[in-house]
């Protein structure tokens, strides 16, 4: 099959096509699917009665995607390794902070259409993007291809999986043993809770002794105090 396929005669989908072959190494057959990965629901155009054009729907498909070919990886990666091992090891993978950090470093802001006032929904706009991006080479090339892409063009160059495996993420315990040794009040504030059902994403602060420190919003409670309880233990004691 021909990776090449007529360059889009549109300057935005011609910018995004020589995009997604730099980045990822193949040219899309259909950029319209591309063109909506890329579509925050701020500038969505409504189509038909209230349906309206974003990356949201393609997002739910690209997590599915994106989860299935990491956990297929992984079991085949460590074949002697239990079910909370893998579990974990594909959370830390395919979590909302990664996949933020990941979008950053590709660069997807510059093609994000959205607008300038999109307030809390900027802390995971870069990851949605990213997922929605996987929906859409699933639409376009098919599993197979989807799961090629994530594997050898995402995770074997932008994933340490060794790296990831000794990374201490409980931060929470550490901040609050921290607290209880240095008789801090520390607490775990919910600031909102973001969407519904599948998009649903919580904002989280951490306050000590009455003065607010990091938030962080993630698809799960537990997944948004681990991410504040990070940045607030980097803003206390350094990177390190």
């Amino acid at each position: 099959m021909p990776l090449f396929h007529a360059s889009p005669k549109d300057p935005a989908d011609k910018a995004l096509f020589d995009y997604i072959h730099n980045i990822f190494g193949f040219y899309p057959k259909n950029i319209a699917l591309y063109r909506v990965a890329f579509t925050h629901k701020s500038v969505a155009a409504e189509t038909v009665g209230n349906y309206h054009v974003s990356n949201e729907r393609m997002e739910y498909l690209g997590d599915a995607v994106l989860s299935t070919a990491v956990a297929d990886y992984l079991f085949h990666t460590y074949p002697t390794q239990p079910e909370g091992f893998l579990t974990e090891m594909r959370s830390r993978i395919v979590s909302r902070a990664s996949l933020n950090k990941l979008s950053e470093k590709l660069g997807f802001g510059d093609y994000i259409r959205h607008t300038p006032d999109v307030g809390s929904n900027a802390h995971s706009m870069g990851g949605n993007a990213f997922e929605a991006l996987m929906g859409a080479i699933y639409l376009d090339r098919g599993f197979d291809f989807a799961k090629h892409i994530i594997i050898d063009r995402i995770v074997r160059i932008h994933i340490d999986l060794e790296q990831l495996q000794t990374t201490d993420v409980n931060f929470k315990s550490k901040l609050l043993e921290w607290s209880q040794k240095n008789k801090k009040s520390t607490v775990f504030k919910m600031l909102e809770e973001i969407g519904e059902g599948h998009k649903k994403q919580f904002h989280v602060q951490i306050v000590i002794d009455e003065q607010p420190y990091a938030d962080a919003i993630d698809r799960s409670i537990r997944g948004a105090e681990q991410l504040a309880a990070e940045k607030t233990w980097k803003q206390l004691f350094g990177e390190n």
